[in-house]
């Protein structure tokens, strides 16, 4: 019998990406990758291909795939491929037995759809995959009877937090969060803030994207909505608490008052190693803990008017329907202008709020409806963005 675990990992150049091969890296005895997938890195994509030699490659276009082969041996040809065909190529990779999405976006969806349908388990970091389509993934996983098992640090400490107790005992989920690099700046100070300042989150190195959503609280937003289908509760079950330190992870509370945490020092290896392991746990050479160094241990309400997009995700879960991709579609729309200076830091939340607008509620739904809704809304959201565009 094998050693090892077979793993595909999309998004493998993206800061979650690196830090699952960092677990892999480390324990050459447990897993081994067979496939990988990347956007447009290639030169760090192809030293990872020489380091962890896959069977199956993929990045974003035709044309980057043609440059990547020119920097792998010729074993390779052949096994480069390139667009939403590729990723999902990589997914579906049949010696993988699980596929790791860390891709950001709506990127994720398809991949991992396809992976449940081939049987494989899901170690999930895109969020965005249930936030556009929870009841589908989530159905799907249990008709292919696979896991999907969170990678989000507030995902995996509320999964390991409901191994204390049954769910039926669950009064509320509550979601940590840091509050990102502007927790106390007023609403002037908001309209002012630059695309450099919004990437400095003061706790955790994550990707450009994630970065602005923590800072527009969005993230959060979208963990809430996350949470609702990944742990089967409705949206008034989920609380949201500011948390600056990042050391307590996501709590939950049972109906006798219990309250079970998930501590730990801010390092994604510690959520990713627990999900390509569970149910066991594996050990790993980082700093640990002490709580007599951290000191105080602080938690406030969020201020949901100087950061309306938490509002806007308990908003579109009590709606329903495409409401969430849209959310989801709008606001990576919105993220990549004000990277790129089109717009400012608080035209990101009102540019979500007004293409929601454009969409009714609704219950059932299925995947054209979903992806109809998600190409409709970044068209609106575009068209926001010319109108609001800085000079």
């Amino acid at each position: 019998m094998k050693a090892f675990k077979s793993l595909s990992l999309l998004g493998s150049t993206g800061s979650i990406g690196k830090n699952v091969l960092n677990v892999v890296r480390s324990f050459p005895d447990r897993f081994r990758i067979v496939g990988l997938s990347a956007g447009r890195n290639i030169a760090e994509l192809a030293d990872q291909v020489q380091e962890f030699q896959p069977e199956c490659i993929s990045v974003a276009d035709q044309a980057l795939a043609s440059q990547l082969i020119t920097l792998l041996p010729e074993e390779y040809r052949g096994k480069v491929f390139w667009g939403e065909e590729g990723n999902q190529k990589v997914a579906t990779v049949p010696a993988a037995e699980m596929l790791v999405s860390a891709v950001v976006g709506a990127v994720g969806l398809l991949p991992t759809l396809a992976a449940i349908a081939e049987g494989k388990d899901i170690g999930l970091a895109n969020k965005e995959t249930l936030v556009m389509a929870g009841r589908l993934v989530m159905q799907a996983a249990r008709e292919h009877k696979v896991s999907l098992l969170p990678i989000d640090s507030e995902h995996s400490a509320i999964f390991q937090a409901l191994e204390a107790g049954r769910r039926d005992d669950v009064g509320m989920i509550i979601l940590t969060a840091s509050g990102g690099p502007f927790r106390a700046l007023d609403k002037e100070g908001l309209r002012r803030v630059t695309p450099d300042q919004a990437l400095a989150h003061p706790n955790w190195d994550m990707g450009r994207k994630i970065s602005i959503d923590s800072a527009t609280m969005m993230n959060k937003g979208l963990e809430v909505i996350e949470a609702c289908w990944l742990f089967d509760v409705p949206v008034e079950k989920i609380r949201v608490v500011v948390h600056p330190e990042s050391i307590v992870h996501s709590l939950v509370e049972y109906i006798d008052g219990s309250v079970m945490a998930q501590l730990g020092i801010p390092d994604m290896r510690i959520p990713i190693a627990y999900a390509l392991s569970y149910p066991e746990r594996i050990p790993l050479n980082l700093s640990r803990l002490s709580l007599s160094e951290c000191g105080k241990l602080s938690f406030e309400k969020p201020d949901y008017d100087r950061f309306p997009a938490l509002g806007l995700a308990f908003r579109v879960m009590e709606e329903g329907g495409v409401k969430p991709a849209v959310l989801n579609a709008a606001n990576e729309i919105a993220v990549a202008a004000f990277l790129d200076e089109q717009i400012g830091f608080t035209d990101i939340t009102a540019i979500v709020a007004s293409t929601l607008d454009c969409f009714a509620p609704g219950d059932d739904l299925d995947l054209d409806a979903i992806l109809a809704a998600d190409r409709k809304a970044r068209e609106i959201a575009e068209k926001e963005v010319a109108q609001r565009q800085l000079a």
